[in-house]
């Protein structure tokens, strides 16, 4: 069996662990995608066209035989859509809202096969419960510098674990990926994914 060439349109370093702690050996190329030229009011809808937009900015830039996947995650709370906080103020502030409440994070997966330019795409939705943290908590978790650099400002894998008192769903999701998701997608272009095992 032949292992596939996987590109991540993504510098995201939890994306790739994901996949890597699955067996699948992915190179990541930044897509270079200019975010803030994509305006929705639903946050399922955005984060797949940015998903989508991803993918097919390196997928035009890479030869084939390649599967290229660009991935989006947003948090859906409050009535709002929510990626990366643009500072520290604005990571505290949503904090504060949402100790003790709970959001929608929600995940756009597209993948591109550059052999043939066929495309699969969904987006995975996970409820996150937050627990209810402290000021000097959030304060803490502010000064890590964590929340600045993902969507809806938190983690589950790394150093905001804690705050997240529970899922409804797939933690990957959360983490940036869905790996049942990817499989599913990977079958509708008739890709099984053990073709990704780095020992396939």
């Amino acid at each position: 069996m032949t292992t596939r060439r996987l590109i991540l349109a993504s510098a995201s370093p939890a994306r790739l662990r994901t996949l890597a702690a699955a067996g699948i050996r992915a190179e990541a190329i930044v897509s270079g995608v200019d975010e803030s030229t994509v305006d929705s009011g639903n946050a399922a809808e955005l984060c797949l066209v940015l998903a989508r937009m991803k993918a097919r900015a390196v997928a035009d830039r890479v030869e084939p035989p390649a599967l290229v996947l660009g991935c989006d995650s947003v948090l859906a709370f409050d009535g709002r859509i929510l990626g990366k906080p643009v500072d520290a103020d604005e990571a505290r502030q949503r904090w504060y809202a949402m100790r003790g409440r709970s959001g929608v994070l929600h995940t756009g997966h597209s993948i591109v096969d550059t052999t043939n330019g066929r495309t699969a795409e969904a987006t995975a939705s996970t409820t996150v419960h937050f627990a209810d943290v402290t000021d000097e908590e959030i304060d803490a978790y502010i000064a890590t510098g964590e929340p600045l650099a993902v969507a809806g400002a938190f983690t589950i894998d790394g150093i905001g674990g804690p705050f997240i008192e529970r899922i409804e769903g797939d933690a990957g999701t959360v983490i940036g990926l869905s790996l049942p998701l990817l499989r599913r997608l990977l079958a509708q272009l008739g890709i099984p994914i053990v073709t990704l095992w780095q020992n396939g």
